[in-house]
């Protein structure tokens, strides 16, 4: 842990795992959408490589600032229009396996702010992957967003770190690996045995057990959970696979239970 990077899967037709149309914003709630994108592969500690569709989140706040949320592969038409939703202000990188797409992002949009989450910038140096942030977050300092959206290191984790947040207007939590829940029509029956193994099969979608197995202070894990909890989302958004439309309280209990 973490896996190796990302690597494109390019196919020449149209693939039965992704969540078409891609590269389309898609309404969540008022000045909430998602944007799914292609199939990227991630090297996994087995030895295969399993494929995952991507997914973007895009909040505008109050000011009419865009805040993107693990931004995914570049593509023209998606820019088109995210330009006509507002002035992009925030790039989010939530964790170490999500950062791929933000040099590219920051060069169409030079004025915004790129944010890494602990541990990005030295990942990607050490991989020798272009990365160009301009903050980074810190958990003692107040939220970029006051009032708007509430950031959280979820930390327990001796190799991993992902900075969750929730958007108080909509009560909707968004969240990259801490989750994953793929729907088994979406993968090969190969595939589909080892998303069982890893526990992130839907409809019981968890985090990975290669990322379970690094949080080795379940006590710090349980208490980020409880502030999770306490801001009683009512949905709950994935970067991959099957987001969670309502219940969020109920689906996040379900999820954690391995803190247990």
């Amino acid at each position: 842990m973490p896996p190796s990077p990302v690597v494109p899967c390019h196919s020449p037709v149209p693939d039965p795992s992704l969540y078409e149309p891609i590269n389309t914003l898609k309404p969540v709630v008022p000045d909430v959408w998602i944007a799914d994108g292609p199939v990227v592969r991630m090297a996994m500690p087995c030895g295969l490589s399993m494929p995952f569709t991507t997914r973007m989140t895009i909040v505008r706040l109050r000011d009419g600032g865009l805040w993107c949320h693990s931004p995914i592969a570049p593509d023209d038409a998606l820019f088109a229009a995210i330009d006509a939703l507002g002035p992009v202000r925030d790039l989010v990188s939530p964790n170490q396996l999500h950062y791929a797409h933000i040099a590219a992002w920051k060069r169409r949009y030079p004025h915004a702010v790129a944010r890494a989450s602990p541990g990005v910038s030295e990942r990607a140096a050490a991989q020798d992957i272009e990365a160009r942030f301009d903050a980074a977050f810190d958990d003692a300092a107040p939220s970029p967003w006051p009032g708007e959206i509430d950031p959280l290191l979820f930390r327990g984790s001796r190799a991993f770190g992902e900075v969750v947040f929730f958007h108080r207007a909509s009560a909707t939590l968004v969240l990259a690996d801490l989750i994953e829940n793929f729907e088994k029509e979406k993968l090969t029956r190969g595939m589909r045995a080892v998303a069982r193994l890893g526990g992130v099969l839907d409809p019981d979608g968890k985090a990975p057990l290669d990322m379970r197995m690094t949080f080795t202070d379940r006590g710090a894990a349980r208490d980020c959970l409880r502030q999770l909890l306490a801001w009683k989302p009512q949905r709950v958004l994935l970067a991959h696979g099957r987001w969670y439309e309502r219940d969020g309280v109920e689906q996040l209990q379900r999820a954690f239970r391995w803190l247990e």
